[in-house]
């Protein structure tokens, strides 16, 4: 475990388990972290980065490394992840989470449990996944969602991920959660559309909170503001 209480732990580079809130990128907890590192020790620079993003919108287990611990980013990224989401059927949106407004309705009540277990079935395993537009994903040297937000129309190529559990959590239509373990690399809003595509209907991500990566869960992480006032009562 992580010894927070000795400066040398930061400077010759660990890991730090922090579970971001809804409304800030990964790079802000990188960054605030980042201050807050530079502040107690007293120094101008400290290698910090985040080993997986995580979208603004979604909650949950970010994992943060200081240091040489940095080079190890690539290990945790090829890790497991395990997500809790929910979506709504019926309703699509261009980001498929609410960044961006409904842009289409369309017919969910003949959607039946039997016809949504078998989609789920249909996407368990490897598949062949399109990224979301409102993604990261490099186009010529930009990212995607730079041509997304300014309207224009891009093509991402389909990418292998593997999708190990879908569990039903809860199935309230037009409403469900769902509890997914997954590879790198795996974008559950584009798991609600190709779901709502499925079914003969749309869907897109209402909720999302990441609560595991590899071994390490969310309840043994703590907020960037518990951390901030952790090392000031250092």
């Amino acid at each position: 475990m992580t010894s927070y209480r000795n400066p040398d732990t930061y400077l010759e580079g660990t890991e730090i388990m922090i579970d971001k809130e809804i409304g800030w990128t990964s790079f802000d907890v990188v960054n605030k972290i980042r201050v807050a590192l530079r502040d107690y020790l007293g120094i101008r620079k400290i290698k910090v980065g985040h080993a997986g993003t995580l979208d603004p919108l979604a909650s949950g287990l970010v994992i943060i490394c200081t240091g040489k611990a940095t080079k190890q980013i690539r290990q945790w990224q090829d890790l497991q992840k395990t997500y809790e989401a929910a979506l709504k059927f019926g309703e699509t949106t261009p980001s498929y989470d609410l960044e961006t407004a409904v842009d289409h309705t369309l017919p969910w009540d003949h959607i039946t449990r039997e016809d949504f277990e078998k989609a789920l079935e249909r996407f368990t395993g490897e598949i062949d996944q399109v990224p979301p537009v409102f993604s990261a994903k490099s186009i010529g040297g930009k990212r995607a969602y730079n041509y997304a937000r300014k309207g224009k129309t891009v093509e991402l190529k389909p990418a292998r991920v593997t999708i190990n559990r879908l569990n039903i959590l809860s199935y309230r239509l037009p409403e469900v959660k769902l509890m997914i373990e997954c590879s790198k690399g795996t974008y559950i809003r584009a798991l609600a559309r190709d779901l709502g595509e499925a079914l003969n209907s749309g869907a897109h991500l209402t909720a999302l909170r990441r609560l595991q990566i590899g071994t390490h869960h969310v309840s043994d992480a703590m907020t960037v503001k518990n951390f901030e006032k952790r090392l000031k009562q250092m």
